[in-house]
C-alpha cells in the first residue's frame, strides 16, 4: 500500500459559522465551499470537512474528528482495498466512486475511522456542483 499523504479532515461541530470563523480566522484556512449544514476549507495541500451536528453534544464524544483521510493514486487503490480485505480490516464504507475519485473508509484497532481517497479538493468541488 502506496499512502501519499494526508488528504482531509472532517470534523463533526456543532455551530457552522463559529466554526467558519475560527478556521478562516484563527487558522487561516480558505473556504472552498459553504452549505446549509457543512463547509470546505483549503489548508495547504490538505482540506478540512466540517459537518454541523447539532443533534450531537460535546459529552456525547460525537463532536470532534469524523474520520482521518489520506490520499492515494488512483492506480494503488485497489491493491489497497485488497490489502484491507485480506488483513481482514473492518470495512465501513466502500469501496466506491464519490467526492471526485474512489474511496474507502475502515477502522482502526481502536474504532477510529480512516479513509482512503483518491481525488483532491478541486477535483471535488468540480464534481460538488
Amino acid at each position: 500500500m502506496k499512502v501519499k499523504g494526508f488528504n482531509h479532515l472532517t470534523l463533526n461541530i456543532s455551530s457552522l459559522d463559529q466554526s467558519i470563523h475560527f478556521y478562516e480566522n484563527i487558522l487561516g484556512c480558505k473556504l472552498v465551499h459553504k452549505g446549509r449544514m457543512d463547509c470546505y476549507l483549503e489548508w495547504g495541500e490538505a482540506w478540512i470537512c466540517l459537518q454541523e451536528r447539532v443533534e450531537l453534544s460535546p459529552l456525547s464524544h460525537q463532536l470532534g474528528v469524523d474520520h482521518i483521510a489520506f490520499f492515494i493514486e488512483e492506480d494503488e487503490f485497489h491493491k489497497a482495498v485488497q490489502k484491507l480485505r485480506v488483513s481482514q480490516v473492518p470495512i465501513v464504507r466502500g469501496p466506491l466512486k464519490r467526492g471526485g475519485g474512489w474511496t474507502i473508509n475502515f477502522l482502526d484497532p481502536d474504532g477510529i475511522q480512516f479513509e482512503l481517497h483518491t481525488a483532491t479538493l478541486q477535483k471535488r468541488m468540480a464534481d460538488w456542483t
